[in-house]
């Protein structure tokens, strides 16, 4: 063998590894549609639901993803409960939660009008169906099918949150002029929010996930979060949403992304663990 040159490997050897108690893993360069941030890990609660449903990555994705739903839901609706009833009637707090509002609405001008209504359709029903489904479409055209169910997933999963949240908690929208005119008076949650951090995060995830050069990685998370910081802002300069209705938004979108996560790391591991059994 000469300098510089290298054993060729087998690569039907490299492909798959085994985990402690002998599940096949994807190693990184070949993890599930070429993302890591995709493949289940050892010993997580997802990997050890999909393995349940073994041969069945389908049925394992749909499952993980109603019962995170499910979970998610109930928690941001109990957040909302005590939130209204206990945190914000006491102490001042609601007085404060309300006068970032005001001051917010004191600074207003035409510019920063406009500008917050373009910040606000970044994170609005054009922006945001648009982005997820031109990426579940390339991904689906590459045949990337958990690329494309992980993306699906984390915005229909906020959009029912929201659903369930705005039906059962009803706060009214902070007391100063609004700048939009919206079918629904609820202001807990911010879904702008939510959906920005879902989406724009979430491909984030996708994105660096593959990429390893250091600075490009920095780049795309510094513009991932700026965009749901932003929106936030802007839902609340608009008079749409207290802060505290962003703060929860912004939970919810991350617990979105969870939610989406595991349902994807359990379809992979059901179809590992159906091969293993083949």
């Amino acid at each position: 063998m000469g300098i510089g040159e290298y054993p060729q490997v087998d690569q039907r050897t490299t492909t798959r590894s085994s985990s402690a108690d002998g599940t096949p893993q994807p190693s990184a360069e070949s993890s599930d549609d070429g993302l890591p941030i995709l493949s289940p890990r050892p010993r997580g609660i997802a990997t050890s639901a999909g393995k349940r449903m073994a041969g069945h990555p389908v049925v394992a994705f749909v499952v993980v993803a109603v019962v995170g739903f499910a979970l998610l839901a109930v928690l941001t609706v109990l957040t909302g409960w005590l939130l209204k009833t206990y945190v914000l009637p006491d102490h001042g707090i609601g007085h404060a939660d309300e006068h970032v509002n005001v001051w917010l609405a004191a600074q207003r001008t035409a510019t920063l009008n406009d500008a917050s209504f373009w910040l606000s359709g970044v994170g609005d029903v054009y922006a945001i169906p648009a982005l997820v489904t031109l990426t579940a479409l390339g991904a689906m055209v590459m045949r990337k099918w958990r690329i494309a169910g992980f993306i699906v997933a984390a915005i229909a999963i906020e959009a029912a949150t929201y659903r369930v949240a705005t039906l059962l908690i009803h706060r009214h929208r902070p007391r100063v002029h609004r700048l939009d005119q919206l079918p629904v008076d609820a202001s807990y949650y911010s879904g702008h929010t939510a959906a920005s951090i879902a989406v724009y995060c979430g491909l984030a995830l996708l994105i660096t996930s593959r990429i390893r050069n250091t600075g490009a990685r920095i780049v795309i998370w510094a513009i991932a979060i700026a965009i749901p910081l932003l929106v936030a802002l802007s839902r609340m300069y608009r008079g749409m949403h207290h802060p505290t209705d962003v703060g929860a938004g912004m939970l919810v979108g991350i617990g979105t992304l969870v939610v989406a996560l595991a349902a994807a790391r359990a379809s992979k591991a059901a179809e590992l663990a159906g091969e293993r059994r083949s």
